[in-house]
């Protein structure tokens, strides 16, 4: 069991935590270990449970998973948080990144990719799905740093150029691959520079990263 990665599900809507703990069932990987049906029922059962990820719903009665993820991220340790949403364009999405969630899926998004996003977080590699980066970057670049610049280009100034330059390629929305490719770096090398951004920059997630380059005003 050693290996198996532990999972609960938090949604209002029974016919969708059923869905998802019958899909996820199927994999060897991973085990549902409970299922709640708003934010502080949720809470609770990450305080029972410890679970490794949390697929979390947005919209929910009594507790948002907004408010929800941010609570759970302020824990030590904190599981993984994956937010769920029908909407591509939520505008609760970015919120919830902001919050501390480790990646963003819609609700349609294939088994077969829900179960590889899972891997990945439990692994340390936030998640977006196909389109949502760029969705969310796009919302980023839209609003106001609100006095925020001065703060984030002091938060770039401690790091060394070539995290820099990794800072900005995951502000682009690419994947580690694609930052690999451009800057002639291999992939491990890459993800060890993203997490020394997430200690430095004190963010949990690549949208973070990109909030605090675009703050900046370098994309």
């Amino acid at each position: 069991m050693a290996d198996v990665t532990t999972v609960l599900v938090v949604d209002d809507d029974p016919l969708v935590r059923s869905a998802l703990t019958l899909m996820l069932g199927g994999d060897p990987g991973l085990s549902v270990v409970g299922e709640a049906s708003d934010g502080a029922a949720g809470l609770a059962a990450c305080r029972e449970l410890r679970p490794d990820v949390v697929l979390m719903d947005i919209r929910m009665p009594v507790l948002d998973g907004i408010d929800a993820t941010r609570t759970l991220k302020e824990g030590d340790p904190s599981p993984h948080v994956i937010v769920l949403t029908t909407f591509d364009a939520d505008e609760h999405v970015l919120s919830a990144l902001e919050a501390g969630a480790d990646g963003f899926l819609l609700k349609d998004t294939p088994p077969a990719d829900i179960v590889a996003a899972i891997q990945a977080v439990a692994d340390g590699e936030p998640m977006l799905s196909p389109g949502a980066t760029r969705a969310v970057l796009s919302r980023i670049r839209e609003s106001s740093p609100d006095g925020r610049s001065e703060d984030a280009r002091r938060a770039l100034g401690t790091l060394t150029d070539r995290e820099r330059d990794v800072a900005m390629e995951v502000g682009r929305g690419l994947s580690n691959a694609e930052i690999a490719q451009r800057l002639h770096l291999s992939v491990p090398t890459v993800k060890a520079h993203v997490s020394r951004l997430f200690d430095k920059l004190q963010v949990t997630n690549r949208v973070q990263i990109a909030i605090v380059v675009h703050d900046a005003g370098l994309i």
